[in-house]
């Protein structure tokens, strides 16, 4: 084997083995949603069972699957770890916090255990008979009775799991008089503060304008359909062989009608999405999106659409914008001042995607006419992407964890 091919197929399995640990990696958030309707403040904590395995050890029979009852057997020991790492004050008063409730939530990166919270007064609240962990339909429900007069601000403290992961994410969201707040607790920042006095249409926007730029920057299937999409984009096919492109400007231009087919289409699906018109079953629509990540990178190796790449990337966007309508559906939007919610977060993607390309184009143009880019970097790589998103197509067609 030459010493160029070698080359590409070890960076094609390094790419594969980096790719394949990032999908076999805990959840690293949890999700903590308020909402403050009825004088009453409800609240819901959904916490991934994996993070909980690794703080408590909850497999007690070692098969690398913890059941609905392992996860029974552990619910005191699940409430008594958690509840201290969370603080919620309404109005500057600290509020007293109860479980009132376990349901298994479903999410798409793993089994979620939903604590439903009694937030203020729960003295008086009715005590739970018998609560039990029972499977959930996957939507997310935050109930409660306690008595409570409706806040005008909202702080929320949260440092669960940063002891043992310095990243990990405590997502808070806060519904009240029809408005939605998002923000994330870190290690830095582990509390935040909600002001409903005011409506405040600029914050909203921010808010789900940096969830946009998190969502295409964790969202390592997205980055990878991108990089796909890139790659060529220094390149012309001429004579079955790629050569490279004379001017940075022919090969900005082919960036930019690529990344403008994919934002277009992208944005007519997310708004469809989101405003419920068309709905597509999780399964399908992530499946999906692994299927054009595999197509997209293949025709870089085996080239089936060499001329008019914008139009691949248009129709392979409607898909994921499927996915991102998905990624803003779980920070629980309302109906009110959704445009703003919309644009705020769609905007946000495609800063996150600029902020890729930005990067990527100079440095693949510095190497466009060395053997070493179509080679190993458009071959090698291009291959790797191929392998991960087979694994992953495979393990969401058939619901494989």
């Amino acid at each position: 084997m030459c010493f160029a091919r070698r080359s590409w197929v070890i960076f094609a399995l390094w790419i594969v083995f980096a790719g394949s640990r990032a999908g076999a990696h805990q959840a690293n958030d949890s999700w903590l949603s308020f909402s403050l309707t009825n004088n009453a403040i409800a609240g819901q904590w959904d916490i991934s069972v994996s993070d909980l395995d690794t703080a408590l050890g909850l497999d007690d029979n070692d098969d690398g699957t913890v059941s609905e009852e392992e996860l029974q057997a552990h619910q005191e020991a699940i409430i008594g770890f958690v509840l201290p790492h969370l603080q919620v004050k309404a109005d500057g008063v600290p509020q007293k916090i109860k479980v009132t409730g376990h349901r298994l939530q479903s999410h798409l990166n793993g089994v979620y255990v939903g604590l439903t919270l009694a937030i203020g007064d729960v003295e008086n609240s009715e005590p739970d008979k018998e609560p039990r962990l029972v499977p959930s339909d996957g939507t997310r429900r935050a109930r409660s009775d306690a008595p409570h007069l409706e806040p005008q601000t909202l702080e929320v403290a949260c440092d669960l799991f940063y002891d043992l992961n310095p990243k990990f994410l405590n997502r808070v969201s806060v519904e009240a008089d029809g408005q939605q707040r998002t923000m994330n607790l870190t290690t830095e920042a582990p509390s935040q503060f909600f002001d409903f006095s005011k409506p405040k249409l600029g914050h909203q926007f921010l808010v789900f304008a940096r969830e946009g730029v998190w969502h295409i920057w964790s969202g390592f299937d997205h980055i990878l359909f991108l990089l796909a999409l890139l790659l060529p984009s220094v390149l012309r096919r001429e004579q079955n062989a790629w050569q490279p492109v004379g001017e940075f400007r022919k090969a900005l231009v082919n960036v930019l009608k690529v990344v403008t087919a994919f934002t277009v289409a992208h944005s007519i699906t997310l708004s469809l999405a989101t405003l419920g018109v068309v709905q597509l079953p999780s399964r399908l629509t992530e499946s999906a999106i692994a299927a054009s990540v595999v197509v997209a990178a293949a025709n870089n190796v085996f080239p089936m659409f060499t001329r008019r790449e914008w139009m691949v990337a248009f129709g392979f966007g409607l898909v994921h914008g499927f996915g991102f309508a998905s990624g803003l559906s779980d920070m629980g939007i309302t109906r009110q001042n959704l445009a703003v919610t919309v644009m705020g977060f769609n905007l946000g993607v495609e800063a996150g995607q600029l902020a890729i390309v930005s990067v990527f184009l100079p440095v693949a143009y510095g190497l466009r006419g060395s053997w070493i880019y179509p080679r190993i970097v458009l071959a090698g790589g291009s291959s790797g992407i191929v392998l991960i998103a087979a694994v992953w197509l495979v393990e969401r067609a058939l619901i494989l964890s």
